[in-house]
């Protein structure tokens, strides 16, 4: 009967016999002709698998989970087509997720794991080799700061995040040729560790006294949410300006651990959505997700995002705050533009399964398969995925949310708006353009700018300055 079934599934209805196979626990390991599957019908049997594990996950089912990730395992593959290697990242987030409830078990298993920086460090500069987005960030950031800094004689650049030199060498480099000269120029750069911030600091005086333009770089060692706002020396006289690129998002889960600590039983929302909805999409190709956000269908509330308020977000909107305070000329924000930060487990899998499809087959679209493109899948890509997944509280980091939720938190916070101008956004679209691949797309929106590939939003860039009160 089973044999039956197997041959005659390829040349008929194969996904209708997955539907009924993965709907039973008892089956254990998928049938051999999953194997043969085509790949458009193989990613959907992987997406089908996913969502139904994710499932079994939120509802505490350890041991359908386990039948569903052994079943996902015979497909995914980290050097596989784009839907195997998602797959692979996100099983892997799940199972480490499960593992979090026996804690002798996670720790043991995790106990040798040596956490590298400089790993982390190598991931985010080839991500930056590799795609657009970083160095378009860096473009925008730059020019919004010389237009603002137009004419200014001594200008401070707070960097929340200072690991990669190349965006201040580059402003370096534009300011020198400016017709009344290049300002004094010092930049406050804030990084956890002491190392990177030592080779930023080598590398921008040694640009600096290339161009010979007066300059001073001032490191502090600490995490973005601990940072004691005095330490950055702002002093009267100078033009302020800071550059927020991928970082914000990370204060959010204090704000998040507090809240469940108020209120328990808000961490006990829905994790789950009905398993008859994962399989609504058999009628669908992959590449109906990955164009049309059909991902997004199976979650019941991420398009209705909560009123933003400092009620709810008390760390967020002090430290937003105690920068407005500052009284910065510009703050210019590079984040995420997707919904990772919902209470709902199923919420951030469904979210985050449309989100990291796009940036995968951005990878498989534009980069030949390489030990540097595995590098950003696994370390960077895989760890996000992992954090956002199998991760709550203060350790839940990548919380990333939307331009549409930004926007009402930055002005609240007192800061009012700067429309990028036409001259950024024209470099921005030639910039693109450069990289010779029709799949990248920019739109501006509200006077910011979204990054797209293809159909899917990925990163948003908002400048922002200080607002006086009335």
């Amino acid at each position: 009967m089973v044999q039956e079934e197997g041959s005659s599934s390829v040349n008929s209805s194969p996904l209708q016999l997955f539907s009924l196979m993965s709907l039973s626990p008892g089956l254990g390991s998928p049938y051999p002709w999953l194997r043969e599957l085509k790949s458009e019908e193989r990613g959907l049997c992987l997406i089908q698998l996913l969502v139904a594990c994710a499932n079994q996950v939120a509802a505490g089912s350890v041991e359908k989970a386990n039948i569903g990730l052994e079943q996902i395992s015979h497909l995914a593959s980290p050097d596989g087509d784009t839907m195997q290697r998602i797959a692979a990242y996100f099983t892997e987030a799940l199972a480490d997720r499960m593992l979090k409830g026996w804690p002798g078990l996670h720790k043991a298993l995790n106990s040798t794991k040596i956490s590298s920086v400089s790993e982390e460090i190598l991931a985010q500069r080839l991500f930056f080799d590799l795609c657009p987005f970083l160095r378009l960030s860096y473009v925008i950031t730059n020019l919004a700061i010389i237009e603002a800094m137009e004419g200014e004689k001594v200008v401070h650049i707070i960097d929340l995040h200072s690991f990669e030199p190349a965006q201040w060498i580059d402003l370096l480099q534009a300011l020198s040729a400016r017709p009344e000269g290049p300002p004094h120029l010092k930049i406050t750069g804030i990084h956890e560790q002491k190392e990177v911030l030592e080779l930023m600091a080598h590398r921008l005086n040694e640009e600096a006294g290339k161009l010979d333009i007066p300059f001073q770089f001032n490191p502090i060692v600490s995490k973005l949410e601990n940072l004691d706002i005095e330490c950055l020396r702002v002093k009267t006289g100078e033009a302020l300006a800071i550059s927020s690129v991928l970082q914000l998002h990370s204060v959010l889960a204090f704000d998040d651990e507090m809240l469940r600590r108020q209120s328990p039983s808000a961490s006990k929302s829905l994790n789950s959505v009905p398993i008859q909805r994962v399989f609504q999409m058999s009628s669908l190709t992959l590449g109906d997700f990955l164009e049309k956000d059909v991902v997004n269908g199976y979650s019941p509330c991420i398009d209705s995002p909560s009123p933003v308020s400092f009620a709810s977000s008390p760390k967020m909107g002090n430290f937003l705050k105690a920068l407005r305070g500052l009284s910065p000329k510009l703050m210019v924000v590079t984040e995420q533009e997707s919904n990772h930060n919902a209470h709902s487990l199923m919420d951030r899998v469904t979210e985050a399964l449309n989100f990291y499809a796009a940036l995968f087959d951005c990878l498989e679209s534009t980069v030949p398969r390489s030990i540097e493109r595995q590098k950003v899948e696994k370390m960077l890509f895989g760890e996000e995925i992992k954090n956002i997944i199998a991760c709550e509280g203060l350790e839940r980091k990548e919380r990333h949310e939307r331009l549409e939720k930004w926007i009402p938190r930055l002005e609240l916070a007192g800061f009012g708006r700067v429309p990028l101008s036409y001259h950024g956004i024209l470099q921005a679209t030639r910039l693109l353009q450069s990289y010779g691949c029709d799949g990248y797309r920019i739109k501006e929106e509200k006077g910011c700018l979204v990054i797209f590939w293809q159909t899917t939003p990925l990163f948003s860039i908002s400048a922002w300055r200080f607002r006086r009160y009335s």
